[in-house]
């Protein structure tokens, strides 16, 4: 157990190098690519997420990667984000990358079958209506599950505000 708290100053200066150089390398690489690097826009953006996370961490901690290999790991997923952002545009690519946002409530209506293929429970929602400030069901316009995993209300305390069909273009029903 006394080894779980000795590091020596060889130890010290090898993370320390890669530390610094891996953070450079994420600085550099997030300005070329974009501040989407770091979006949940979508499902490969999250994935995306995860690896930087993870590179960082074999980069920096581990002995068995050297800052060359991580710097390379790096280069490669944001090369596939931008290959991936670029070819979404696709319809097909779009399609198995990117979830579909799913309507919830429709007005006043819970639409139970949704809620069960987005896995939320009807105390999830009504935790979402809750943080919403949704004082009556009458509120609501809708609830959208989106592709990033968020829960949107839309709401209005007028009764004869319409909400727009633009809104819900791409909402699955």
């Amino acid at each position: 157990m006394e080894e779980w708290f000795n590091i020596g100053w060889k130890a010290v200066i090898a993370i320390s190098v890669n530390a610094v150089g891996i953070y450079i390398a994420i600085i550099l690489f997030t300005r070329l690519a974009g501040k989407r690097s770091f979006s949940k826009m979508s499902s490969f953006d999250f994935a995306m997420t995860v690896a930087i996370g993870s590179i960082i961490a074999s980069t920096v901690l581990s002995k068995n990667v050297s800052l060359a290999s991580g710097i390379l790991g790096l280069a490669l997923i944001y090369g596939l984000q931008i290959s991936v952002a670029f070819f979404r545009r696709y319809k097909g690519v779009g399609e198995v990358v990117d979830n579909s946002p799913l309507m919830l409530m429709d007005g006043q209506k819970i639409l139970t079958h949704n809620l069960h293929r987005a896995k939320v429970t009807e105390g999830d929602l009504r935790s979402k209506l809750r943080e919403a400030n949704v004082l009556n069901l009458s509120q609501v316009r809708a609830v959208i599950f989106e592709a990033t995993g968020d829960i949107s209300v839309l709401h209005s305390d007028s009764v004869d505000e319409v909400l727009e069909d633009w809104l819900l273009k791409d909402v699955e029903r």
